[in-house]
């Protein structure tokens, strides 16, 4: 049986871009393949009581720094979006829309560096289709697939999902039933994809 990484993220947390700066390559070390979840985070928020680092101001200044020292040891700029948090509903979406087809890492390129590293604001729409055109999107057809209530109830199935199997935040990756939560814990996911 091939090995697989479960990556449920959302675009709107800083440690899930982190992650997905180091995952493909992480993964072609071990010949494992990224099942990508796509969540609504707010939505396993709600669920389960917990809250963005950022409504504690200790912590998020600490978290904040801790991620820097993260960026620098992965080689990948992260700059602290201003308008962070941003609802990103219609974002992920998005990357519900584009799951399983050639454009999706395209669209997640585009995303997480308007996100983290252009520190655009990505819940403004206008924002959103300037940036998705830029990468080459026709954003009438993004809006349309957006639109779709097959797209939205997957993306609502996907985060029932992770709320069911114990996520409780983003990133969190499962290595069979052993969860992940964290992008400072790949080491544990290397470890596991070595058993």
């Amino acid at each position: 049986m091939s090995k697989q990484i479960e990556f449920f993220f959302d675009v709107g947390s800083p440690a899930s871009y982190l992650a997905w700066t180091q995952l493909p390559a992480l993964a072609a070390r071990h010949a494992a393949s990224i099942v990508w979840k796509p969540m609504l985070l707010g939505g396993v928020f709600q669920a389960t009581g917990n809250s963005s680092p950022a409504t504690v101001p200790a912590k998020g200044n600490y978290s904040r720094q801790d991620f820097q020292r993260f960026a620098r040891r992965y080689g990948v700029t992260l700059k602290h979006n201003p308008y962070f948090p941003i609802n990103t509903l219609q974002l992920m979406r998005g990357a519900t829309a584009y799951l399983g087809t050639e454009d999706f890492q395209r669209y997640l390129t585009a995303v997480f560096n308007a996100m983290w590293v252009e520190e655009k604001d990505m819940g403004q729409p206008e924002i959103v289709a300037e940036v998705l055109s830029r990468a080459g999107f026709d954003v009438a057809a993004v809006m349309q697939r957006l639109s779709d209530p097959q797209v939205k109830e997957q993306l609502k199935n996907t985060t029932a999902e992770a709320i069911e199997r114990g996520v409780f935040g983003a990133p969190t990756l499962f290595v069979g039933e052993e969860m992940f939560f964290g992008q400072d814990r790949l080491t544990f996911v290397e470890e596991a994809l070595q058993d």
